[in-house]
């Protein structure tokens, strides 16, 4: 078998089979296989598909592609939650420790930025000293004893997948169909955990452009999950607009820490309340609107936030970040962007927004290139909002790259629509499949 072959294959629309399928998978994750041609089959997947046997063959070879974890000395229901990925969504840093705090085991394995997302081990490593890189034997115990660990891919799981995030992540083959369901249900059944509620974010700002396009995914993902025996539901959520004000590692770590303190932006916190009641529901605490009840309480009277506060000191990181968010870096620059027009934010590219957020420094343009933990986006209109001219849009920060300042706002101004109407108000979880 040559993987010239199997490129020009899938590049003529042909189906690959099974055994192919793990060819390809083996031999890149062990080597033999380099950067160039499995970025060739990632650009043939992404421009010709995948049916869905080919997906699920995919799955199962990322899945299988190292250890697969054992968590049964983990006492209780584990549930996990995972997005495809959205701007300024920060969701698994509030809806973990609520979950967690009403009596859900949360062992969350967690991946880095991808394209023009966040990723949740960067938003984490923002906290000073906070390790995303423990032992399977510290991970357990900490689940056990407090309820919530979230760490990053170790080598160990799923390597294919984390070969093949990183290079999807310069490649310009993130979005992709196959791609995104192979490494999201790859490293999920590889994680041995009992239920699975997926955020599937729909629109601009998302790798599902159209809510046709998300319901697909959520199908193909729930289908391979209740496959593997897991209980499983996926939410349709807008990304039509950035989620919350927050765009960027620290400044949404901020923004999480002050919804758990029962403040933040009203539409990040209601969506975070629905997640995590729909994960206190699938461990079997009680029907939709019991375990809504119970998200909120977990946040009115504190126990989340501790929980938070205990997951951070318990990976390393200072405790103190928690209760006082004031002590995280600054960054060196900042700057206001003022509205060109009087009117309203009619609609705005959320992918565009995480986009000059990536020209400040929040995230990676290579593999091998660092964050600015500091840089950012804060909102302060969003799509709804009416604005004055010379009114504040959004403040830019950053600490390494002051002349990309120009750059972001330019990409800003230039995803942000402003009319003379206001636009119709569009729900946030638009469908829940079960």
């Amino acid at each position: 078998m040559r993987m010239y072959d199997l490129i020009k294959k899938k590049r003529d629309g042909e189906v690959l089979s099974e055994e192919e399928i793990r060819w390809f998978i083996e031999g890149y994750t062990d080597g033999r296989i380099p950067d160039y041609q499995a970025a060739a089959m990632c650009m043939a997947i992404y421009f010709r598909g995948m049916d869905n046997a080919e997906i699920s063959a995919l799955t199962l070879a990322v899945k299988d592609s190292g250890e697969t974890l054992d968590f049964s000395e983990i006492e209780g229901i584990r549930v996990d939650k995972h997005s495809t990925g959205g701007v300024g969504d920060k969701t698994s840093l509030v809806i973990g420790p609520i979950a967690a705090a009403c009596g859900v085991k949360v062992a969350k394995i967690s991946g880095r930025g991808l394209g023009h997302t966040g990723g949740t081990v960067d938003k984490l490593e923002s906290i000073k000293g906070l390790r995303t890189d423990l032992y399977k034997s510290e991970f357990i115990d900490q689940v056990n004893r407090i309820g919530l660990a979230i760490i990053g891919q170790s080598a160990d799981i799923a390597p294919a997948d984390k070969k093949l995030y990183a290079l999807r992540d310069v490649t310009a083959t993130v979005d992709s169909l196959p791609l995104i369901t192979s490494s999201i249900m790859g490293k999920k059944l590889a994680a041995g955990d009992d239920c699975i509620v997926l955020d599937v974010k729909c629109g601009s700002g998302s790798f599902n452009k159209t809510v046709e396009d998300g319901e697909r995914l959520a199908a193909v993902m729930v289908d391979i999950g209740k496959r593997a025996e897991k209980k499983m539901l996926a939410v349709l959520s807008d990304m039509d607009k950035p989620l919350g004000r927050a765009i960027g590692n620290s400044l949404e770590v901020i923004e999480a820490i002050e919804t758990l303190k029962g403040g933040g932006p009203e539409d990040f916190r209601e969506l975070c309340i629905d997640l995590a009641a729909y994960m206190i529901e699938l461990a079997g605490k009680g029907d939709t609107e019991e375990c809504r009840a119970m998200a909120r309480e977990a946040i009115s009277s504190g126990k989340a936030l501790a929980l938070l506060e205990d997951m951070v000191e318990a990976q390393g990181g200072d405790p103190r970040w928690i209760r006082h968010p004031s002590l995280f870096p600054k960054s060196l620059y900042s700057y206001e962007v003022p509205s060109p027009a009087d009117g309203w934010i009619y609609r705005v590219d959320a992918e565009q927004y995480g986009m000059a957020s990536l020209a400040l420094g929040a995230g990676r343009n290579t593999k091998e290139e660092s964050i600015d933990y500091t840089a950012g986006i804060v909102l302060a209109k969003k799509t709804g909002d009416r604005v004055a001219k010379g009114e504040t849009l959004a403040t830019l920060y950053t600490t390494e790259k002051q002349g990309n300042i120009g750059q972001a706002e330019k990409i800003f101004l230039t995803a942000t629509d402003i009319r003379t109407e206001a636009p119709e108000e569009q729900p946030l979880i638009i469908k829940v499949i079960r």
